[in-house]
């Protein structure tokens, strides 16, 4: 977590401030922000790799008080104009194609705002997973749902005990019931009351239509600004009978034990 204040620099309202982030993931707080912030993400990966980098912010839902640019080269391209993102909206962009400008907007009391936002760095190979623009809904392939159990942060046989669908953010809440935990990165899943039953929320596009239903699924897919958003999941026993073919030809990449 990265703090600057303008407060500091209030008789230099043209200063531009620079901040080097080293973690992957994180958030930067501006508050009470005047001039400008050049922040520079500089993870602790070789060089050669940032062309395979994906940059993800977040803005807090009430972060004001400056508009956020993509830079490169001195050219700046408007991503989050002050007051203008909407809720848990998600901004990516490849790391090769510039770094963040933060610039503060003329405001009577600067006291009253914090710019702020959460940000990840990922591998475009992920970053597509989470952000299809094609075909986000369909049915995965066996291929991807055996490649889904092996690299995915979260592999869960559950149900489906309710759906609440968010028309603002175009997103559903999937409420489920868990059977069997194999594999979470964080712990969005939790035992629960004294029945000692597992539950968690997974998201999804509100246009993928998830309805409450009868039977068992394998839930699949990544943690994303510390939520889970979901991946392949198909019916558990569609899995089963995937795996074990798989398996029987010595193809499955991973073991999991579906039983």
């Amino acid at each position: 977590l990265s703090s600057p204040s303008g407060l500091t620099h209030e008789s230099h309202k043209k200063d531009v401030e620079q901040v080097y982030l080293r973690c992957s993931e994180g958030s930067i707080e501006w508050m009470y922000p005047t001039g400008a912030l050049i922040v520079n993400l500089r993870p602790n990966t070789s060089p050669a790799s940032y062309k395979h980098l994906t940059v993800c912010i977040k803005p807090f839902k009430d972060s004001s008080g400056a508009n956020i640019y993509l830079e490169k080269t001195g050219e700046l391209k408007l991503l989050v104009r002050d007051g203008g993102h909407s809720p848990s909206k998600v901004y990516c962009f490849g790391y090769d194609q510039g770094g963040l400008f933060i610039e503060a907007t003329p405001q009577q009391d600067i006291s009253r705002k914090i710019t702020g936002f959460q940000y990840e760095l990922m591998s475009k190979g992920i970053a597509s997973d989470l952000h299809t623009v094609s075909a986000p809904c369909r049915p995965c392939s066996d291929t991807e749902v055996l490649l889904a159990v092996c690299t995915s942060d979260f592999v869960i046989r559950g149900s489906i005990r309710d759906v609440t669908n968010e028309a603002e953010e175009q997103e559903s809440i999937i409420h489920v019931g868990v059977n069997k935990l194999y594999r979470q990165k964080s712990k969005v899943f939790q035992l629960t009351g004294e029945s000692g039953n597992w539950r968690g929320q997974i998201k999804t596009l509100l246009e993928c239509g998830v309805k409450p239903g009868d039977g068992d699924f394998l839930f699949t897919g990544r943690m994303h600004f510390g939520e889970a958003r979901l991946g392949c999941a198909p019916r558990f026993k569609d899995f089963q009978r995937m795996y074990k073919e798989a398996k029987d030809k010595g193809l499955n990449p991973c073991e999991i034990g579906p039983d």
